[in-house]
């Protein structure tokens, strides 16, 4: 029996060998072709054992569903053997369906990400398989994109994203302004007395000059603005321009400018252009829709300033447009010279994509510990990853989706924990607190809770617009009951995916009201104490030390009868 189950890790998709079977019937049924030899027609023939998933035919021995030759000396016996086949199989099959972990370990990890999955496997992985009761307590997966992002590295937005970095040629020198001023009848007065419009700069550029619309009876200039450009999250102002009644400046186009001191705006720069109204004149606005941003042929990108849109909570004023700026492209050759090269770097992506997909598949057939979900892997898509990652677990048997990866069915489990492939987990006093405190309930959800809005960085976040996150537990470790999985899974549809996968789950578990059980142990940062859980953000190698001094003395951050 121990020999079989063996063998059932190692399952992998043949549903493409269907046809051969003369019949499958339920998702524990057996299907056996028989092919007589060429040989010996009647005396002696191939059998293949194969049985259904729930989606697709598979065979115990993990090869395509062609013919595992042994002999047979007459019919008799040929269809004996058939029938204690089959019979055995579907004993080992219903004790599969039966088996329930009482915790699976959801480890998310890069597709490139090999030498951190071989260290969780050398360790705290290894130790659980080899445990004698833990090996059937807990199941780990690792939770890997099916698709690579298809656009380098250097073509990308940022890291963190698959969006295409879309810049075109332009002309060296050449001032361009973010906007041409609309037909005077679309100036409107606006009803707040800051307005601030977010940029991001893509490739680096100089801004020349700060602008305002009009806001006389006549198209002229009345009162006080100022025009001041912040980075975001930063109090002093990288540029500002004062407009009044006696100094308005310059009028371009419909519109009043002042030079202001130029510095360059790298690649990467998050800005906030902001207009404030200093007295009763106040400030003109604009119908958003009529106006068409100029980005620069893709240097820039604006945040959204539709009607309607709310403020984050750390916004400088209202989205809209109370004015302009005036920007040049710096370093335009660097910039024709990128645009060269995309081509051979997309080639070379294209082949390097190829070899990552196969290494992957070798990888999964090797180990068994794989699941692979529907979506390109990236850091943004890290909630959708796990969503779908959930799906599978409850609902989903094997799938396109999970191609790779070997299993079959939906896995049974009582508590997840959810983990990164970079942190360091103590199986031992996870497995000692659930049994402790009680912890397998339903409604539950286990880590510790903390963290507040990022605006910039990879925490960076664009969707939420209130000024604080509900509760979440951060992503280094944290557990949770079988029934909160379940709901996850079966809402995914309706679920909208935030930053991050920890600051989501908070969001999505503020509709539940799970009950929440705080618990320091579960490290948000590079830390390190003999108590703790999980501590996140560790290399191959420390992820090996770590383990390595927890077995030798107890203590992971050091032993310190070794240091003398």
């Amino acid at each position: 029996m121990t020999r079989t189950r063996r063998h059932s890790s190692q399952l992998r998709d043949a549903g493409r060998d269907a046809g051969q079977f003369g019949s499958v019937r339920s998702p524990l049924s057996v299907g056996v072709w028989i092919q007589p030899s060429v040989h010996e027609k009647r005396s002696s023939g191939a059998v293949s054992v194969c049985y259904r998933g729930a989606a697709s035919l598979v065979r115990l021995d993990g090869q395509n569903c062609a013919p595992v030759g042994f002999r047979l000396r007459s019919a008799g016996e040929y269809h004996l053997a058939v029938l204690i086949i089959v019979f055995l199989l579907n004993i080992v099959l219903i004790d599969n369906q039966k088996a329930v972990h009482e915790v699976l370990v959801g480890v998310l990890s890069a597709r490139h990400h090999y030498d951190l999955r071989q260290a969780i496997r050398d360790t705290w992985l290894g130790y659980i398989k080899q445990h004698p009761h833990f090996q059937n307590r807990v199941m780990v997966k690792f939770i890997i994109g099916e698709h690579g992002c298809a656009v380098p590295e250097e073509d990308r937005e940022d890291p963190y994203s698959c969006s295409l970095l879309n810049l075109t040629e332009t002309v060296a020198g050449q001032e361009m302004a973010i906007l041409s001023v609309p037909d005077s009848s679309e100036l409107v007065p606006s009803d707040v007395s800051a307005v601030s419009l977010d940029f991001k700069v893509l490739h680096s550029v100089v801004i020349t000059q700060l602008g305002v619309f009009p806001n006389g009876p006549r198209h002229d200039f009345r009162g006080n603005i100022t025009v001041r450009l912040f980075q975001v999250d930063q109090e002093e102002a990288v540029v500002s321009a004062r407009f009044s009644t006696l100094s308005s400046g310059s009028r371009v186009g419909g519109m009043f400018y002042k030079p202001v001191e130029q510095f360059i705006l790298p690649k990467g720069f998050e800005g906030t252009l902001l207009w404030e109204a200093q007295d009763s004149s106040g400030l003109m606005s604009v119908n958003t829709s009529a106006v068409h941003l100029n980005n620069g042929g893709g240097v820039l990108k604006f945040g959204s300033i539709e009607e309607g849109t709310l403020p984050h909570r750390s916004a400088l004023g209202f989205p809209g447009l109370a004015g302009g700026f005036t920007f040049s492209v710096y370093d335009v050759e660097v910039l024709s010279e990128f645009l060269r090269g995309r081509a051979g770097r997309q080639r070379s992506r294209a082949a390097q994509l190829r070899q990552e997909d196969q290494a992957l598949r070798d990888e999964s057939l090797t180990h068994g510990d794989m699941v692979f979900v529907d979506v390109v892997d990236t850091y943004r898509n890290v909630p959708l990853k796990l969503l779908q990652f959930y799906k599978w677990l409850v609902h989903y048997p094997i799938t396109s989706q999970t191609s790779f990866s070997g299993s079959v069915g939906n896995a049974d489990f009582n508590l997840l924990l959810k983990t990164d492939d970079d942190c360091y987990i103590d199986v031992d006093a996870v497995l000692l607190k659930t049994d402790r405190k009680r912890l397998a309930q339903s409604s539950l959800w286990w880590g510790k809770q903390n963290w507040a809005v990022d605006r910039v960085g990879k925490w960076q976040e664009l969707e939420y617009a209130s000024p604080a996150y509900p509760a979440f537990a951060c992503g280094s470790g944290y557990v949770v009951s079988r029934d909160l999985v379940e709901w996850l899974a079966s809402n995914a549809e309706h679920l909208k995916a935030y930053q991050g996968e920890d600051v989501s789950m908070g969001i999505w578990m503020a509709a539940v009201g799970p009950r929440k059980y705080q618990d320091s142990g579960w490290l948000c940062e590079k830390e390190c104490y003999v108590d703790m859980l999980s501590s996140p953000q560790h290399s191959a190698q420390e992820l090996r030390s770590l383990w390595d001094r927890k077995r030798k003395c107890g203590d992971p951050c050091g032993c310190a009868w070794s240091e003398h």
